[in-house]
């Protein structure tokens, strides 16, 4: 790593520091001028599936066969636990009458004529208590989410300036579903960055009584930041990638707080080399030699580990990749560039009123990482047998962990869409929420006397199967597509359409497909049954998620296993290394569905949680390993392997302490954000960096490196360094 080394000591050179603060800062200014922010060009999340799923060939069919300009559908939800009144009936009404003249957004295709019907005849709108009322409305096809959101909520001020006090009112189906997702985010960028900057502010200041200290990764961040969002901006304006809301959200965090970690790494070490080394460029060079590569590789191991979600073929996932690989690209390009000059340039006025003086007394190693150095170094084998077996007893839970595919269970409980979802299911059978479109592909003409009967059996058959409500048959030929091909029914499931209980019993449909066919009277060989809809969307997302979660663990693990093995010159520590990055990993999501779930009382996670959990806690796990190993080895040039993983131990202790709980304060931000999956991504990440931090690389690691000695190093062999 010659290079490495040799551009991150030109970036400790007087005239080399502010050639490339000048760069960086020209960089910035250009990229805000030239390219657009990347929140202009970002998109949310559509179904995520690709045009080869089942669900995706069926709307395919549906949209061909049974062509309408109808895209999203609200559903306004009225409620009067009373029952409703005369009152009532003239609000919704009054609303009917609007949704169906020309003063209604032009975006609104059409309403339920509510108030042309009999009461007979919108029996299927209202409950059998009469206290809860659907008023389906169709929106004009392709609309994009922003344009969606901004429609639902015309229709939500125009209803509530006028509804009747006693009348709830809430709006839901997929419209309102996509218009909330994306309200949550509406301030969320702001909110998690000025949380984020102040609670790294304060908590640098607590760490190290210095203001300029803790300006510095402030300032470095909100550079690289600046180039990264219009970096990211320039991606989504040519079309090269997907840049997705959610991931900009998370990318920040990300890149605050492993850009503060690499300064308070830097700045650690620069700090030992001022107290021998009159030139601050010569100081920071020898630092940076030091701390330069395990910079580069813990950089790098994140990078590769994020790069690895473009093996997913489920889109949210794979549109992560891109966000996350550009940052990171630019902090590991600051890290052993931007980071050094800095500080290089500052010297000792970096660390004011502290100032480290030549011939000084080196920082005290904190006496709580002294006595953890002397367990490990003293009583290794009890030390790492406990923490095993602990670690061990926590992974069982993640067996018992329910994974949720229903969106609006992540949404707050005031969110309107969930709202009105709640009541719709709590007063109609649950599948009406979303039913499944049926559709039957046939060769043969459908129309024709002897098959009608046979659509008549497969649609009783349909209903006849377990976790079916109703099936609506196609008495007439409107329900045949203009070909007489195919054939659709309007299947309501007996369970909540976005529950496990729903994507089994379609699921279950669709592996009985032959059967139902054959017992109905129709060949196989030139019929298919095909489901589009909502509940036969999120099946084939678990289908993907499953194969996708697999299949990332798979790479990261081999991919980080050849990183690592480079980065150490072992072909041991990358075992003990990637061995104990997983043990945390299993424990971390043990103890979250213990929080979760026996102590907050959720029913269950977002099926994400555990991918998104193992991609950031082996990335973000695999940093302080890097720090802790590279100074022990350094250490173990001078002195036996007991005493270079207690002096290892105790010299890092404080520093990667501080930048652990730097990173865990900044992911717990997105515990405030509103949605649950946010929040519990968060509090994953936070507890697996504690875990990582405390345990696996203050006991765990050095007591095993402790039981293995020499071969720590094969088949490399330490050389003794002679003097320093």
């Amino acid at each position: 790593m010659k290079w490495l080394h040799r551009v991150a000591e030109m970036s400790s050179t007087s005239k080399g520091a502010k050639w490339v603060i000048s760069i960086w800062l020209v960089l910035a200014i250009v990229m805000s001028m030239v390219a657009p922010s990347a929140k202009e060009w970002s998109v949310s999340e559509g179904t995520g599936l690709n045009d080869d799923a089942l669900s995706m060939q069926a709307q395919q069919l549906l949209d061909r066969q049974f062509p309408t300009n109808d895209g999203l559908s609200a559903l306004l939800v009225f409620q009067d636990q009373a029952g409703l009144k005369q009152a009532d009936w003239e609000s919704i009404f009054t609303v009917s009458r609007w949704l169906a003249s020309s003063d209604k957004p032009g975006e609104v295709l059409g309403a339920v004529p509510l108030h042309e019907m009999t009461e007979p005849s919108m029996s299927s709108l209202i409950d059998e208590h009469k206290t809860t009322l659907m008023l389906p409305v169709r929106l004009e096809k392709g609309l994009e989410n922003d344009q969606v959101r901004d429609v639902v909520e015309a229709i939500r001020v125009h209803v509530e300036a006028g509804l009747n006090s006693e009348l709830t009112f809430a709006i839901t189906g997929p419209a309102g579903i996509a218009a909330d997702s994306l309200s949550v985010f509406r301030n969320a960028d702001f909110v998690l960055m000025t949380a984020t900057v102040v609670l790294i502010l304060v908590m640098l200041l607590i760490m190290y009584r210095s203001f300029v200290l803790a300006v510095i990764p402030l300032l470095v961040s909100g550079l690289l930041y600046t180039i990264t969002n219009h970096l990211l901006g320039l991606i989504g304006k040519n079309g090269w990638a997907e840049v997705e809301t959610q991931a900009l959200s998370i990318m920040m965090i990300l890149l605050f707080a492993v850009l503060t970690d690499y300064c308070m790494f830097v700045f650690s070490r620069y700090r030992e080399e001022l107290l021998q080394t009159e030139s601050q460029y010569a100081a920071m060079q020898k630092a940076i030699s030091r701390v330069a590569e395990p910079v580069f590789f813990s950089a790098g191991t994140i990078l590769l580990a994020v790069a690895t979600l473009f093996v997913a073929v489920y889109e949210p996932y794979r549109n992560f990749a891109p966000v996350f690989m550009t940052a990171m690209a630019v902090i590991l390009l600051g890290g052993v560039t931007l980071i050094p000059a800095i500080f290089a340039l500052l010297g000792r006025r970096a660390f004011w009123p502290y100032i480290p003086k030549i011939g000084g007394k080196a920082e005290r190693p904190s006496r709580l990482w002294e006595r953890v150095a002397r367990l490990v170094t003293t009583r290794p084998k009890r030390t790492f047998f406990l923490l095993l077996t602990a670690f061990l007893l926590l992974i069982p839970v993640t067996f018992q962990i329910d994974y949720s595919f229903n969106l609006m269970k992540s949404f707050p409980e005031a969110t309107s869409s969930r709202q009105g979802f709640e009541m719709l299911e709590t007063s109609f059978p649950k599948g009406e929420l979303a039913p499944v479109t049926v559709l039957l592909q046939s060769e043969q003409d459908l129309s024709a006397d002897d098959f009608q009967q046979r659509l008549v059996a497969l649609a009783t058959a349909l209903q006849n199967e377990e976790g079916v409500y109703s099936v609506a048959a196609p008495a007439n030929s409107a329900q045949l597509s203009e070909d007489k091909h195919t054939a659709r029914w309007r299947m309501v499931l007996t369970d909540n359409p976005y529950d496990v209980e729903a994507l089994d019993a379609l699921q279950q449909l669709r592996d009985r497909q032959k059967t139902l066919l054959e017992a109905s009277g129709l060949n196989p060989q030139t019929n298919e049954l095909l489901f589009s809809g909502q509940t036969p969307i999120q099946s084939d997302v678990r289908e993907l998620n499953g194969r996708d979660t697999f299949w990332v663990i798979a790479v990261v693990i081999v991919l980080i296993a050849v990183l690592l093995t480079v980065a150490t010159r072992s072909l041991i520590a990358p075992l003990y290394m990637l061995g104990t990055i997983l043990l945390t990993y299993g424990a971390t999501l043990g103890i979250t569905w213990l929080l979760f779930h026996h102590v907050l009382g959720y029913e269950a996670i977002s099926y994400r949680i555990p991918l998104y959990a193992f991609v950031f806690i082996v990335a973000l796990g695999v940093d302080y390993n890097l720090m802790l190993f590279a100074r022990i080895r350094e250490e173990a040039q001078r002195a036996t392997v007991a005493e270079a993983i207690r002096r290892g131990v105790s010299k890092t202790g404080k520093v990667i302490t501080s930048a652990g709980l730097i990173l865990v304060a900044t992911f717990s931000v997105l515990i405030t954000q509103p949605l649950l999956e946010l929040k519990a991504f968060g509090a994953v990440v936070a507890i697996g960096i504690l875990l990582d931090t405390f345990l696996v690389r203050g006991l765990l690691m050095p007591s095993l490196m402790m039981m293995l000695g020499q071969w720590n190093w094969w088949p490399s062999k330490m050389q003794k360094e002679k003097g320093r």
